[in-house]
């Protein structure tokens, strides 16, 4: 899971996907297959399967409050696909480690281990409280540093026995069908020092979400001082958003009509600048273009094959 390499995110959050009651109405002679048949998931397994067709290594399932539950929509894709890679985005507070862990590990089984998580620490407060959870600050953190401590534990050992100030377990681990399988591929945001800490212990995959030169080099070096006294050494990730055309004018003229900023430019264009991120110690990204499923063949026609062989040439 930490090999993969690109990602796309899956159209999720209200108001990304089409509406099935807005198609266009079929003349009167034709039956029309889609009304009250076309839903939500079908939307989703087109986003899946046009991430597996296009040449993505798997799909990113966001947190998002108001939209489709990740772990859900993650497990639906792996099982219908054969390769495909999928990180679910989920609160950590809202449910206990054990249960989490336990859920994951019939995915991993189904899957056949292509599951990864990506809990997400820093909500906002309010966001927070609507998901019933009013722990704010740094003690966010150490509560998600038990919480995956405690994944782990339960995972990797058949007797297992935790206690701290958020959760206690006696006597837990994983037997039989549930135990054997690789825990999920972790990742994590953030660039506070909390959040740099707690990846320096638990992320295989850091994710960072700014295109400042500075700041993204300022957060590589944090991260991987960190992890370098634990001995450990995450991958880095880039959540960018892109839109790429053959015309880079083109591109960036469709960009100012996007809501928040965009990579755009050509596809040469946009595969330089991905270019300069690995540069930099990007090994990942985390793509997100709209309107989903034509952008993400798009992507995968035309970017993917300019930085195939190079990235290839990485791993």
């Amino acid at each position: 899971m930490t090999a993969s390499r690109f990602l796309i995110t899956l159209p999720i959050a209200p108001g990304t996907g089409p509406d099935p009651r807005a198609a266009a109405p079929l003349p009167p002679f034709v039956t029309d297959p889609r009304r009250g048949r076309y839903g939500p998931f079908d939307h989703l397994a087109e986003a899946g399967r046009a991430a597996e067709m296009a040449g993505f290594d798997g799909v990113v399932a966001p947190f998002t409050p108001e939209g489709e539950e990740s772990l859900v929509t993650v497990a639906a894709l792996l099982r219908q696909s054969r390769w495909l890679n999928g990180v679910a985005g989920f609160h950590p507070a809202v449910t206990t480690p054990v249960y989490a862990a336990k859920l994951s590990a019939s995915l991993q089984r189904f899957s056949d281990g292509r599951l990864a998580w990506w809990p997400v620490v820093d909500l906002d407060p309010a966001v927070a409280r609507a998901q019933g959870d009013f722990l704010e600050g740094p003690d966010r953190y150490a509560r998600a540093d038990e919480f995956l401590t405690v994944a782990k534990g339960v995972w990797r050992s058949e007797d297992y026995t935790y206690e701290g100030r958020f959760f206690q377990v006696l006597a837990g681990g994983f037997h039989g069908p549930l135990s054997g399988r690789p825990f999920p591929a972790v990742y994590l945001s953030g660039t506070s020092a909390e959040a740099l800490d707690l990846s320096a212990r638990h992320a295989d995959v850091h994710v960072f979400e700014t295109t400042d030169e500075a700041a993204l080099d300022a957060g590589i070096a944090g991260l991987d001082a960190r992890a370098a006294e634990r001995g450990r050494a995450p991958a880095r990730a880039l959540r960018l958003r892109v839109l790429a055309r053959e015309d880079g004018e083109e591109a960036r003229a469709h960009a100012r009509g996007l809501e928040g900023e965009a990579l755009a430019g050509s596809y040469e264009e946009v595969a330089e600048a991905l270019r300069g991120y690995a540069a930099r110690g990007i090994g990942a990204f985390v793509l997100e273009a709209r309107p989903h499923l034509e952008e993400t063949y798009r992507l995968g026609e035309h970017l993917l094959p300019l930085l195939a062989e190079e990235f290839a040439h990485a791993d």
